[in-house]
């Protein structure tokens, strides 16, 4: 059973990692790290290396007096030694913490290759769904509040919209399948679940979102550039690698697309229904297909 079909949610915010950072994401990372600045670096020296020697020192020193804020004194001298103190402090940094930790190995190691290393960085931060991603040599928010607010606020609103919140569940459920996301359908989902509301406005619980959003103006106002931008919207997912028509064709869709949709779709589902509120509409009487 799906939890879209129990809807036993996480929270989004959970879901992206936006403010928080989950096990496997903490350990890609510092497997990212290992690999390309402390692993030959620092671990696999002879126990008689000392730091100041290898090809780790300037990072080291930086880490140290920049980072941790300490005496360089106190820092210590043996590579395998430091290496243990850094991986234990890195499995205590807060999330935010592990962010800046990175950002700092970029501006501060000389020797990094430094494009490999982001790329694999954007491929950990990408596969454990974590809102963030590196812009250039910053982390960067790719899932802000707002946008998570607009998908809690609509899987909330639809509660008692048991076809539209079957809809969003099952976009991000698909949308956050760290092992197979089907970003296709996810977009499918989201599209639909403005359509079921749509279908409830109008009281035809067979039009198309098309079809719906060319009469929806009989029941509730919307400004017609606001319904020719959402039209628009539609016309995308329609043509767009089959979205709506379940093309057989591999798919050039990605996170993007599929978070775009559903963070769009969110929000015209929210205004759709507060504007059926001022009107009168009461949805939850409203006949809908899922």
């Amino acid at each position: 059973m799906h939890f879209s079909e129990r809807y036993g949610l996480k929270p989004v915010k959970d879901v992206f990692q936006v403010g928080s950072m989950d096990e496997d994401l903490r350990n890609g990372l510092w497997n990212v790290l290992d690999l390309f600045c402390f692993g030959d670096r620092l671990r696999k020296m002879t126990s008689a290396y000392v730091v100041a020697e290898s090809s780790v020192g300037e990072l080291c020193d930086a880490i140290w007096i920049y980072f941790f804020n300490e005496p360089r004194d106190e820092m210590p001298t043996n590579c395998q030694r430091l290496h243990y103190e850094l991986k234990k402090r890195y499995f205590h940094f807060k999330w935010h913490e592990v962010y800046a930790f990175l950002e700092l190995v970029v501006a501060n190691d000389e020797r990094l290759d430094e494009q490999e290393f982001i790329h694999a960085c954007k491929y950990m931060l990408k596969r454990e769904l974590s809102g963030w991603r590196f812009v250039g040599k910053v982390i960067a928010p790719i899932i802000n509040e707002v946008e998570i607010a607009e998908i809690e606020e609509a899987l909330d609103q639809t509660t008692p919209l048991a076809g539209a919140k079957a809809h969003l569940s099952r976009a991000l459920e698909l949308l956050s399948d760290r092992e197979d996301p089907d970003y296709r359908n996810s977009m499918k989902e989201s599209i639909s679940a403005v359509e079921a509301i749509a279908q409830m406005i109008t009281g035809d619980p067979n039009a198309t979102l098309g079809a719906a959003l060319k009469k929806i103006d009989q029941s509730v106002e919307l400004h017609p550039a606001l319904n020719d931008g959402f039209m628009s919207i539609y016309g995308y997912a329609s043509d767009a690698d089959g979205i709506r028509h379940g093309s057989m064709e591999k798919s050039n869709l990605s996170f993007d697309d599929a978070k775009f949709m559903l963070v769009s779709c969110s929000a015209f589902v929210n205004y759709l229904i507060a504007k059926s509120q001022e009107a009168g509409i009461d949805l939850s009487d409203a006949q809908e297909s899922t």
